[in-house]
Parts: C-alpha cells; sequence; structure tokens
C-alpha cells in the first residue's frame, strides 16, 4: 500500500501524476474489461489478491455510452448502444458474463484470496469499504492512525473533487485532448434513470436476473 511510504499526503505521487500511470497496466492489475477467464496463468495460479469492483448494469452501460461519446463522439444511437449492449456485443463479451466469472470462481475456491465489492456501495459507504480493503491486503490501519485521521485524510487525497481539481488531471493524454479529464468525470450512480425508458431498464434487469439466477450474486 502506498500509502504506508508517504507519511505526508501532500507528497504523495497522486498529487502530481495522472492516477492511470501510477498502477502497472497489463490488463492485469488495473482491469476494466478482462474476464477471470483470460487472466494469465501465472496470476490465477498465485496466490495473489484480486479486488474486483463491479456495479449496477445499467449504471455500467451508460458510463460505457458516456466514455464513447466523450472520446469517440460515436454516431451510434443510445438505443442502438443498448440493444448491443444487451445482447453482449462488448469487446470481452456481455459485462454479465465476466461479473460471474469472478464470483464463481471466488465461490468455487473459497480459499482464494478474492474480494468482491460494490461500487455503489463503495460510494455509499467509503469509510468502511477503504478499511475492508486495507484489511483485505493485509496493510490494515492501525488504530493510532485512526484516531489521527489516517483513513479520512486517504479517501480525501483519493477523492473525485481532489483529483478532478488537479492541473495535471486536466491535460490532454495519449494526443487525445483533454483525455485525463475525461477518464475523471463525474460518475453518478443511477444516472441511467436519466437516459433509459423504462421498458429499456427492465429488459436489462430481466437479462441479468435471468443470468444470475441460482446465484447468490446481487448486482
Amino acid at each position: 500500500m502506498n500509502w504506508m511510504h508517504y507519511l505526508d499526503l501532500q507528497e504523495h505521487p497522486l498529487l502530481a501524476n495522472f492516477s492511470y500511470t501510477l498502477v502497472p497496466l497489463l490488463e492485469l492489475f488495473s482491469i476494466h474489461l478482462l474476464p477471470y477467464a483470460l487472466l494469465p496463468t501465472s496470476v490465477k495460479d498465485s496466490t495473489c489478491k484480486i479486488v474486483y469492483v463491479y456495479r449496477n448494469p445499467k449504471d455500467t452501460f451508460m458510463s460505457l455510452w458516456h466514455l464513447m461519446n466523450r472520446v469517440y463522439s460515436t454516431t451510434v444511437s443510445l438505443e442502438e448502444a443498448f440493444d448491443k449492449f444487451c445482447r453482449g456485443m462488448n469487446p470481452f463479451g456481455p459485462y454479465w458474463d465476466n461479473v460471474l466469472s469472478y464470483w464463481k470462481e471466488s465461490m468455487a475456491k473459497p480459499t482464494r484470496k478474492m474480494l468482491l465489492l460494490k461500487y455503489g456501495e463503495m460510494k455509499e459507504q467509503p469509510n468502511n469499504h477503504l478499511k475492508k480493503i486495507t484489511e483485505f491486503l493485509d496493510f490494515p490501519f492501525s488504530l493510532k492512525e485512526e484516531k489521527k485521521g489516517k483513513m479520512n485524510d486517504t479517501l480525501k487525497l483519493c477523492s473525485f473533487d481532489n483529483l478532478s481539481n488537479l492541473d495535471m488531471n486536466k491535460s490532454g493524454m495519449w494526443h487525445i485532448p483533454d483525455y485525463n479529464s475525461i477518464l475523471l468525470c463525474q460518475d453518478n450512480t443511477r444516472d441511467w434513470v436519466n437516459y433509459l425508458k423504462p421498458e429499456m431498464a427492465e429488459k436489462l434487469d430481466h437479462i441479468i436476473e435471468e443470468k444470475s439466477l441460482g446465484t447468490r450474486l446481487e448486482f
């Protein structure tokens, strides 16, 4: 945990570097789409710990839709994009299969170190989830650190409000103007209610209910 190496959070590299550049990216340490089956064997057979964050499929679709519009200025209509999402036409397959692949693995091997977290719950209870993550990774906050407000300081450092207002996060990346600010856009939970018609939301709910039937996984 890098926070342990920076006692003064005002000197933390997150304040001077875009967050994506601080995480090793092999579609492994920072995964967005890769299903469990496509992880390298060296990872699946290892004792490394996996933290998997998933979210409500309707919010996932809207996040993807907004990104496609901001980065690629897609001409595909919302309805067409939604239809493709419901049919599982994504780069790495259906989103629900992706989530279920990690959930099933965590159930099949209960001794394996894998932590599944819901994005919406993380936003609602950041303190509880930060504590859960640090304990899972065997780098818990000490009682002394908690009393000194280390958890709150860490949450403030990593907050959207803090990161989105840093100058270096307002610049471009990979030759795309304002790319950093695009990735650090406000991603509200339940934003889908402002875009999806009731019948569209109901359709996706039915798909998720069918695909997760027989599991205890809650989206």
